[in-house]
């Protein structure tokens, strides 16, 4: 799997998520056939996971996770993520620690 950064093509989705939400940091990528909403504001981060076609599945759910683990350096305990899951959405709700 690979994502790539789509946010230019989704300026119009950007522009709404930072005026109607405490959004400061919006990027969207491809991830084949889902695309990867990822929202960060001053107390918590968003990550979105929309399929038109099918169900999100676990494993892409876990490729996300890993790669802003990985690539963002975040810093998360799995069990503090909030996971909601729809017909072809995925959100996962993570708590940003405070600053030490």
């Amino acid at each position: 799997m690979k994502m790539i950064d789509v946010t230019n093509s989704h300026g119009r989705l950007v522009q709404k998520q930072l005026e109607n939400t405490d959004a400061n940091f919006v990027r969207v990528y491809s991830l084949g056939q889902t695309t990867v909403v990822y929202t960060e504001a001053a107390t918590h981060i968003e990550i979105l996971l929309i399929n038109k076609v099918r169900n999100v599945q676990s494993t892409e759910v876990e490729f996300v996770l890993d790669y802003y683990k990985r690539n963002q350096h975040l810093v998360f305990d799995r069990k503090d993520i909030e996971v909601i899951h729809l017909k072809g959405v995925v959100e996962l709700s993570i708590k940003r620690l405070p600053a030490a």
